[in-house]
């Protein structure tokens, strides 16, 4: 059995709102709104962390592989917490993990993977480009090795 990650393995935050839309017919979150909210924590911070609209920068991030991992349920009414941290920064990709988190206890519910691969705004098909500077100093900080 892998690591069950805690809130200790992370290090940026946010609180995102349930939506009664967010369950399913079975009562618990959406699978694909899990995904929208490891997107949402990924570039809620590159736009708050530096200040610009990270679409209309040279390079532009894709995301080129998500995945998660499911802990226990989450759903309404109760908020959500997501936990950001960066596992790598290449010299065209970010790889983050997303924690999400409901309620008082430690454990994650579940983690995302996501990974960003820069590309040139003009012409997506080029997939190798540097990370943008602004991006690259957005992301340094929430590398797990800093935060230990």
């Amino acid at each position: 059995m892998t690591h069950r990650p805690t809130r200790a393995d992370y290090v940026a935050w946010r609180t995102v709102t349930t939506r009664w839309r967010d369950d399913d017919a079975y009562g618990h979150l959406n699978n694909a709104t899990y995904y929208e909210l490891f997107d949402t924590a990924v570039n809620a911070h590159l736009y708050e962390a530096t200040g610009l609209d990270v679409r209309a920068l040279p390079q532009i991030g894709v995301v080129a592989e998500t995945s998660c991992r499911y802990y226990r349920e989450l759903g309404f009414p109760a908020p959500i917490e997501t936990g950001l941290v960066v596992d790598k920064v290449g010299t065209s990709s970010v790889v983050y993990r997303i924690g999400l988190f409901q309620g008082a206890g430690d454990d994650a519910a579940a983690e995302g993977r996501f990974v960003h691969v820069y590309v040139d705004n003009t012409d997506p098909a080029r997939p190798v480009a540097p990370v943008p500077d602004a991006i690259r100093a957005a992301v340094l900080p929430l590398l797990r090795h800093a935060a230990e």
